[in-house]
């Protein structure tokens, strides 16, 4: 619970079976900072970090609040649930400062009760609560040498980092220097507490994932199947956001890689005979987690589905086996690619030489995403592609999420796939270099079929993985499951040791 031997209180708890949260990882995720910063060139004594968290927004031109969620930088290093809120931490000292608004008294009418700076200083474990709306006055008084500010593109989303900005910034000190790099390195590996809230939310999602494994049939709609995930991860989790857009595709849309959308809302009528392909992951205090199942609807694979499932199980075990530290990840990709075809040869689907087939990217017209990405406060969590990492400009990795070496204390996805989409079919039977390898007749039968993926969620070890993620994954374990209305997935080993 995240609280043997530890001195500060618990920050984050939602009462029952939740997790309890302290504020120490916050505490640890500034001193990893500080030290990372101090050990980077450049960086100049007196130096301050100046974060700015979430807005609370509302929706379009109303009144109306969107559901808030704190931005990622700000809570990995405050842990802070309110919007609105400035940090800084000084670097020498590892001094950490909260800015919380200064609320009006109408507040207390609507909003609830005003509280004290003392009771964020408590609640957070900071060294000092000041108001925003002196903070130009506060970092003054610090008189440091230099801001460091999140400035420059998030490599991971294509975005641009949000730099904290307010009404004199520009008064306490002469230049400000960006902090994205740094901040970078310290979010890429977790820490032992980081990642026992990680193992919570996989566990909770996992769990989630079961119990819809037992409600779904035929003649449902696919969103009622999103809305039992949310209503476990919530009720049971307390998780009140999921990481992203649950994805619950069957049928033909289990080959929508990003299915879910507003076009195309989790709306199918579930039909005997689907495959499904749900993608959902519940997030815990910010941190994420992200699983995708693939079974049929009706609980019994038909052999065409079996056999495609047990090709996808197949590359999902042999990349965990071999991931270790100093592993490249663009590696695993392309191991999960021969898997596929060496596997799509044996069904007849293709036929000649995967060596050739490799040289032509046919993988990628069945698996056009990546292996899989970084996870952590962001379901597609920062650091990637460092400084002078660029993507492989290749069908399938240029999508992969990632190009750095496998580290320890890495926390990735591994989700390889074999999607039947229509267009990319079309596309290679048009190009005489891939069509050459396909047997159109065997592929034909395929056409509609959808897709299977296989999502888990790994930490990195000094040896391996641990795998983070628990539900059934062989055809025979999905199939007892989904028989058996009153026996719950429990295997031996809950986080097993590749």
């Amino acid at each position: 619970h995240l609280l043997s031997g530890c001195p500060f209180r618990p920050v984050y708890w939602l009462g029952n079976d939740t997790l309890r949260v302290s504020a120490a990882l916050f505490a640890e995720n500034r001193s990893r900072l500080c030290q990372g910063l101090k050990a980077k060139d450049g960086v100049v004594p007196k130096s301050v970090v100046v974060l700015q968290g979430g807005e609370q927004k509302q929706r379009y031109c109303t009144d109306t609040d969107v559901l808030f969620r704190q931005e990622s930088f700000f809570h990995w290093a405050f842990g802070v649930t309110e919007a609105d809120c400035y940090g800084a931490i000084d670097v020498d000292s590892g001094k950490s400062i909260l800015f919380v608004p200064k609320l009006p008294e109408s507040y207390a009418t609507w909003m609830g009760e005003i509280f004290p700076k003392e009771h964020f200083k408590q609640k957070y474990a900071v060294d000092e609560v000041q108001y925003t709306c002196d903070i130009a006055d506060v970092l003054s008084n610090l008189n440091p040498a230099v801001l460091l500010t999140l400035r420059g593109q998030n490599t991971d989303s294509g975005s641009t980092s949000r730099e904290a900005s307010f009404d004199g910034i520009s008064r306490p000190v002469a230049a400000s220097s960006p902090v994205v790099s740094p901040f970078v390195c310290s979010r890429l590996l977790k820490t032992d507490m980081e990642l026992e809230v990680l193992r919570y939310t996989n566990r909770v999602s996992s769990e989630a994932h079961k119990m819809v494994m037992k409600n779904v049939k035929p003649g449902l709609q696919e969103y009622e199947m999103e809305s039992l995930f949310q209503h476990y991860c919530y009720t049971k989790g307390g998780m009140r956001h999921t990481s992203y857009t649950c994805i619950c595709g069957t049928g033909n849309n289990a080959s929508v890689l990003h299915y879910g959308h507003a076009g195309a809302p989790n709306d199918k009528t579930i039909a005997d005979g689907d495959m499904c392909l749900f993608d959902m992951g519940g997030e815990y205090y910010c941190y994420s987690s992200d699983i995708t199942c693939s079974f049929p609807a009706n609980g019994k694979f038909t052999p065409d589905q079996r056999a495609i499932y047990e090709a996808v199980l197949k590359s999902s075990r042999a990349v965990m086996a071999a991931i270790k530290p100093g592993v490249k990840w663009t590696d695993m990709h392309r191991l999960a690619d021969r898997v596929h075809l060496e596997e799509l040869v044996k069904m007849g689907i293709l036929s000649g030489s995967v060596e050739d087939m490799l040289k032509v990217h046919l993988g990628s017209v069945f698996m056009p995403h990546g292996l899989g990405h970084l996870l952590g406060i962001d379901v597609h969590d920062v650091g990637g592609y460092p400084e002078g990492v660029d993507r492989i400009n290749e069908p399938g990795l240029k999508s992969l999420r990632m190009g750095r070496l496998v580290q320890e204390r890495m926390v990735l996805t591994v989700e390889p796939g074999i999607y039947f989409i229509n267009h990319l079919l079309d596309q290679a039977l048009a190009n005489p270099a891939q069509s050459c390898f396909i047997n159109n007749q065997e592929l034909a039968r395929f056409r509609g079929f959808g897709g299977v993926r296989i999502e888990d969620d790994i930490a990195v070890t000094a040896t391996g993985i641990e795998l983070l993620t628990c539900v059934p994954r062989t055809v025979e374990e999905i199939e007892a499951f989904m028989a058996d209305s009153t026996k719950s997935f429990s295997p031996v080993v809950q986080s097993q040791q590749f």
